[in-house]
């Protein structure tokens, strides 16, 4: 872990709090969590699932299932065309619940318009929900109950502790509430823990003056899905600002904060690889807890809604499903 991240107003530019070293040391643990269940007959796998001809989430699931394979999991993979009806979508969800050769599972999203993503979702076995948003999963998470989270919020937390930025006791104020990162994040750096016990603020669009509340924070988390949304007279001076909503126009990434915010924030994450590579390094390790609760492995640590290192950090138990996003206000 670095050092620790002061947060006190700054004249120089912001320190920047990549995602890249933290998704490292995650995805340096999965592979030998994986190594050590193979050594005992069990592989890992982690399904995924694919409906229409979308490049760019063709794109998504070629590259997780090259990172699988790498880390050593089995990653069986079924393509529905885009005229699948959603009885199509569940069967095969139910297939993959059937299946104990089958740990985790990803529906690639977005789905076709004609289909439901969330009634799919709740078809899925909670346990397998490599996303960590099936409704039981989100329930778990209020209640503080165990379970995979939802890949970001658990990576944001998991970014902030490895860079050594004060959590518990300080306010949070996340821009966006949205039940993919905005909610779930809330909860979970309110939780009793080193590594979150935060005060936390949700505001969002909907208040004509989000940035009375944004201006006064000490650690900003924006997650609403509009381009450009926080700006430097937004963030009060010495802040740490994570940038955790994205929108795509084509393949360019156009994320929330403007990257003029480096010039008032303390520490700030990167406009490119910064809670993405978190993201995707909880998704692996979500599927790796799931295939130790299906074979009956032992998960040390795992008494909460998330795994807690010997320093304190959360690195455990969340989930994604798709490139970029963001709870639009």
């Amino acid at each position: 872990m670095s050092v620790s991240c002061s947060l006190s107003p700054t004249s120089g530019p912001a320190r920047l709090l990549p995602g890249g070293p933290v998704a490292e040391r995650i995805l340096a643990e999965v592979a030998e969590g994986v190594a050590a269940l193979r050594a005992v007959g069990v592989v890992p796998a982690l399904a995924t699932v694919l409906v229409g001809d979308d490049d760019a989430s063709a794109g998504y699931i070629r590259i997780k299932s090259r990172q699988a394979a790498e880390l050593g999991f089995a990653s069986p993979h079924v393509r529905l065309p885009g005229s699948a009806s959603q009885a199509d979508l569940h069967r095969v969800l139910r297939d993959f619940n059937d299946d104990a050769g089958v740990h985790a599972v990803l529906v690639q999203h977005p789905v076709p318009g004609h289909l439901d993503y969330d009634r799919a979702l709740e078809v899925l076995d909670p346990d397998s929900d490599v996303d960590g948003m099936h409704p039981v999963n989100m329930g778990r998470l209020a209640l503080g109950l165990p379970g995979p989270l939802p890949c970001t919020p658990a990576g944001i937390e998991a970014l902030l502790a490895f860079h050594g930025v004060p959590v518990a006791g300080r306010e949070v104020v996340v821009l966006g509430r949205g039940a993919t990162l905005g909610r779930p994040l809330a909860m979970l750096l309110a939780q009793k823990r080193p590594t979150a016990n935060a005060a936390v603020t949700v505001v969002h669009t909907g208040v004509a003056d989000w940035p009375r509340y944004t201006r006064r924070a000490e650690i900003l988390v924006a997650a609403a899905g509009v381009p450009g949304i926080v700006r430097p007279e937004h963030v009060r001076p010495g802040a740490v600002v994570v940038g955790g909503g994205v929108r795509y126009e084509g393949r360019r990434l156009l994320p929330d904060v403007d990257e003029s915010c480096a010039r008032v924030a303390g520490a700030i994450t990167p406009r490119v690889g910064g809670v993405g590579p978190t993201t995707v390094a909880m998704l692996f390790r979500n599927a790796l807890r799931a295939a130790r609760r299906a074979c009956g492995a032992g998960v040390p640590g795992w008494g909460g809604s998330a795994e807690v290192d010997d320093e304190g950090a959360v690195v455990g138990d969340g989930g994604a499903g798709g490139g970029g996003g963001g709870d639009r206000g």
